[in-house]
C-alpha cells in the first residue's frame, strides 16, 4: 500500500499550489466631465429682474425699451413678433386680449404710484436744528433725512467720522427719528447735502429747512 504525503520522492515538502484569486479585473477609470460654465443671468436695467422675467414687473414696456437700445439680440430672443407669437399662440383670442389689457392696467397703476411717491419724496423737508445746549454748547439735530430713503444709523456714521464728533440716532419730542450731532456743524451739513457726499447723494438742498432752537433764559436771571 503506498503512503500519501507531502513530500517528494527526494524528501522535499511540496509546495502548495497558489489559492485561487479573487480579485476582480480592475475597469478603467472613467475620465472627470468638464466643468461646466456658470450660467450667464442679464438683468433688467428698469424692474432689476432678469431681462426673461420682465413681463412679470410692472413697467414692461419701458423694460422693452431699455433692453431693445442695449441688447438687440435678447430683445429678439424675447420680444419679437415671431417670439411673441410662439408664446401666445396656443391662447385663444380673448385671452390675449385680456392678458395685454392686465398688463397695461399693471402698469399704469405702477406709473401712478411711482408719481405720487415722488411728489410726496419731493415735497418732504429736511429740518437742520442747532440747539443751544449753554452758552458755549450747541448740538445738531437733522431731521427728514428717511423721506429720501437715507438710512439714518449710516448717515450718523458719516457725521461722527466727518467731523470727529459724537453722532447717534435718538426720537424727538414728536417721536419721530432724527440724528443729532455733537457741535454747531448745521452748516457743514448742508455742505455735504449741497455737494451729494455718501448716502446724502439725492437731497434736494432746496428742501432744507434752518431752525434756530435757543435754551430759554431762566426768570430773575
Amino acid at each position: 500500500m503506498v503512503r500519501k504525503n507531502n513530500q517528494d520522492q527526494k524528501g522535499q515538502p511540496t509546495p502548495a499550489a497558489p489559492a485561487p484569486s479573487t480579485t476582480e479585473p480592475t475597469e478603467p477609470a472613467e475620465p472627470i466631465p468638464e466643468p461646466k460654465p456658470p450660467v450667464q443671468v442679464f438683468y433688467c436695467a428698469v424692474c432689476t429682474f432678469p431681462v426673461e422675467y420682465c413681463e412679470f414687473g410692472s413697467s414692461l414696456s419701458k423694460c422693452k425699451e431699455w433692453l431693445k437700445d442695449v441688447r438687440v439680440d435678447l430683445y429678439e430672443r424675447f420680444y419679437s413678433e415671431d417670439a411673441l407669437q410662439a408664446k401666445i399662440g396656443t391662447m385663444s383670442l380673448e385671452a390675449q386680449s385680456k392678458l395685454e389689457k392686465d398688463a397695461v392696467e399693471k402698469e399704469a397703476k405702477a406709473d401712478a404710484k411711482a408719481d405720487a411717491a415722488l411728489k410726496k419724496k419731493l415735497a418732504s423737508q429736511i429740518t437742520i436744528k442747532r440747539i443751544e445746549r449753554n452758552k458755549r454748547k450747541h448740538v445738531t439735530a437733522i431731521h427728514g433725512l428717511e423721506a429720501f430713503g437715507v438710512d439714518l444709523k449710516k448717515a450718523a456714521k458719516q457725521f461722527a467720522s466727518k467731523f470727529a464728533t459724537g453722532a447717534s440716532v435718538t426720537k424727538n419730542a414728536q417721536g419721530l427719528e432724527e440724528i443729532v450731532v455733537q457741535g454747531d456743524v448745521g452748516d457743514e451739513v448742508f455742505e455735504l447735502i449741497e455737494k451729494q457726499v455718501g448716502v446724502l447723494k439725492g437731497i434736494p438742498p432746496d428742501n432744507v429747512e434752518f431752525v434756530e432752537d435757543k435754551k430759554k433764559k431762566s426768570e430773575g436771571a
